[in-house]
């Protein structure tokens, strides 16, 4: 129902600047009562971190930054919802306008800068939805002024791991100056160690995932695989926005917007790094695809290209909601078609040629 009604609305939301449309959508939806979704064709079912996904299609953390609306949001269909980003202490984040629309493009652009409302009352929002059904995890950050990130994250784990299925670790933000230089070696392997130490510490069944960026060389990709491994990382999250800004872009006066590039744009790099991960963990660490998914074809392919899991959310600003059935339905007919019982049987399976191509 909601689906149907997006061509209607999307003149109105579109007709305001991207963040106040975002505000708006998210009041919407905070207005209507959680719903449980229809039952899923149980061949979509994923068993992954001790659970078990109804659905892979997941929401990409920055839509419910202040995890206000998760459960109307697991209404719409979504197999889980990823909340945040979440950082200790409230931050405003950069000034407005800071998100902006490349339509022709089926992109957008934001530099946000991991605006929250802080640890507090996102552990309350969360707590107050303990017992509810759904898988819903969190991602976190640190402040943008702490002296100690590490402890930051650390503190973050502590404080969410028992309210979530998940906890992702987001060292690839590129809106907080010097986030991504946690992706370094030294750096990661020691946070990691001390967020799963805080996770342990208080809900070992949490699993830890890590979220990467696209604009990184194999090299560190290498180094990151190895490091995720041997601290025990349970999913890597492949990837966050991307720095980059390809010649192809149609709204040239836009992509000089500072921030990072989500949407069809981002599908091939982050598609390619998706299978040259695979590549290197096989199945020792399963994957989530993330980055340009707005079609059953980009979701087929990205688990061809080694996604366990998937989440998207630059393409509901263009297809809205109704888009997360149409990937279903369209997975579930691949699947028919080529008579597969269960979606692992494709995870992977082209990563090799989806490495060079993609």
């Amino acid at each position: 129902m909601i689906g149907a009604l997006f061509p209607l609305v999307r003149p109105v939301l579109h007709g305001l600047d991207a963040e106040s449309a975002h505000n708006l959508t998210l009041r919407a939806l905070s207005l209507m009562p959680p719903r449980r979704p229809a039952p899923d064709d149980p061949r979509l079912a994923v068993d992954l971190l001790g659970r078990r996904f109804p659905n892979p299609v997941g929401l990409a953390a920055g839509f419910d930054k202040g995890a206000t609306v998760p459960d109307q949001l697991l209404g719409l269909g979504f197999g889980f919802v990823e909340v945040g980003g979440v950082v200790p202490r409230p931050q405003p984040g950069n000034p407005q306008p800071r998100v902006f629309r490349l339509t022709r493009d089926g992109g957008v652009i934001n530099r946000f800068g991991l605006n929250s409302e802080g640890l507090a009352v996102v552990s309350r929002r969360l707590a107050a939805r303990a017992g509810r059904p759904g898988i819903v995890g969190v991602n976190i950050g640190a402040n943008k002024d702490s002296a100690d990130r590490l402890a930051d994250y650390a503190a973050c784990t502590r404080a969410l791991a028992p309210l979530v299925g998940f906890v992702t670790v987001n060292v690839s933000s590129p809106n907080t100056p010097g986030l991504r230089d946690l992706q370094g070696e030294a750096f990661l392997d020691e946070l990691l160690a001390r967020v799963i130490e805080a996770r342990d510490a208080v809900h070992p069944a949490t699993a830890v995932l890590l979220k990467i960026a696209p604009d990184i060389a194999l090299d560190t990709l290498d180094a990151i695989c190895a490091t995720a491994v041997r601290r025990g990382v349970q999913a890597l999250v492949v990837s966050n926005t991307t720095i980059a800004r390809p010649d192809s872009l149609a709204e040239a006066a836009l992509a000089r917007e500072t921030g990072g590039l989500s949407g069809r744009p981002l599908f091939g790099p982050a598609t390619r790094l998706l299978a040259e991960t695979y590549l290197r963990v096989g199945g020792r660490v399963p994957l989530v695809g993330v980055g340009g998914i707005d079609s059953a074809e980009a979701a087929w392919t990205k688990i061809r290209a080694g996604a366990s899991l998937l989440q998207l959310y630059s393409a509901l600003v263009y297809a809205g909601p109704g888009l997360v059935p149409d990937i279903k339905a369209g997975l579930v007919r691949r699947m028919k078609a080529e008579e597969l019982t269960g979606l692992a049987q494709v995870v992977g399976r082209d990563a090799g040629d989806l490495a060079r191509t993609a």
